[in-house]
């Protein structure tokens, strides 16, 4: 299977990670002009399992090093399999959580406060599991990302005071409880893994391939009844049903699949690079897809659009904070 072997490889990867987890939350965007997010989110689902297999059967199955993923699935304990689903059952809580957060808050308010504190929460659960990296750099990093959260939330509370919009309190709400689950997720699939050696890893355990593999099955099996519960009682909006879903175009279930692919890749690189840049590292500069989504949200959506004075000044000094507290994470691991 293919293995990365430099940390310089391991922090480009996750900084493919951080644009796909940005990036995926636009397509959402795209077809929320005429799609329901519980109906888009069955297609992202589906994108997210068809990503892992073709990762599993292609990256997962080649070269010499390693066990090639049917191999590696075959021979996974039993208890680790059921952490990678768990850690996808977690997931998929959280996501659609942030989810309803994009759909009622936006992009900016959403990704910021609830991925923003996936980030903090996420690298002190993972750090505890593997510590691995420089802690001062790591965690001066976090409080530097812990700044910048704060600083958009302020943004957000005078843009909407000063622009007349309501206050979306049941926005920031779901933004937060998404995050507070989302920073758990990562955790149980690490577990699952032999971290220390992809080459050669240790009998029960699996490779980043097949781990991803049992967690996408999770995100997908655990859909049925999360996303199930939320067509019928929805947080925001009117109830809708699995006839509309299939009634939708093909061109929409099109961008919804995209939307999975894009967390996917993101997702699949992420772990690949967890065995070189330890868990704690790699989770959270995959969480630098917050500034990534602030950019998409402030810049081509135009959610701060005719903000009232100061709040342009806090943007900035949130993504300058941010950036900051992304490259302290990165010289961590060396």
């Amino acid at each position: 299977m293919f293995i990365v072997d430099s940390y310089t490889t391991a922090v480009w990867f996750c900084v493919i990670t951080m644009l796909c987890w940005g990036s995926w939350g636009n397509t959402q965007k795209l077809a929320g002009k005429s799609w329901r997010y519980e109906l888009f989110y069955w297609d992202y689902v589906i994108g997210i399992l068809l990503l892992s297999l073709i990762f599993a059967f292609t990256l997962g199955s080649i070269g010499s090093e390693g066990r090639s993923f049917l191999v590696d699935l075959r021979q996974a304990d039993a208890s680790n399999i059921w952490s990678a689903f768990l850690g996808g059952v977690i997931f998929n809580a959280a996501n659609i959580l942030l989810s309803t957060a994009i759909a009622i808050a936006g992009m900016s308010v959403a990704f910021p406060v609830g991925i923003g504190i996936a980030l903090v929460l996420g690298v002190i659960v993972n750090y505890l599991g593997s510590q691995k990296g420089d802690p001062l750099l790591l965690f001066l990093g976090v409080a530097l990302i812990t700044t910048a959260i704060i600083l958009n939330a302020v943004a957000y509370r005078k843009n909407a005071a000063g622009t007349g919009q309501k206050l979306s309190t049941k926005g920031l709400v779901v933004s937060i409880l998404a995050g507070i689950l989302m920073s758990f997720f990562y955790r149980f699939i690490a577990a699952s893994m032999d971290l220390e050696n992809f080459s050669a890893p240790a009998a029960g355990l699996m490779t980043p391939y097949t781990a991803v593999v049992i967690f996408s099955f999770g995100i997908f099996v655990s859909n049925f009844v999360f996303n199930t519960i939320l067509l019928k009682k929805p947080i925001s909006g009117p109830p809708t049903s699995y006839g509309e879903y299939f009634r939708g175009k093909f061109s929409l279930h099109l961008v919804g699949i995209l939307g999975g692919i894009i967390w996917g890749i993101g997702n699949s690189l992420n772990l690949i690079a967890a065995g070189k840049a330890g868990p704690a590292i790699s989770y959270g500069l995959g969480q630098g897809a917050t500034l990534v989504a602030a950019l998409w949200g402030v810049f081509i959506w135009k959610e701060f659009k005719n903000a009232p004075r100061g709040v342009s000044t806090l943007i900035g000094v949130m993504l300058v904070l941010f950036l900051a507290g992304i490259v302290s994470i990165i010289y961590a691991g060396q």
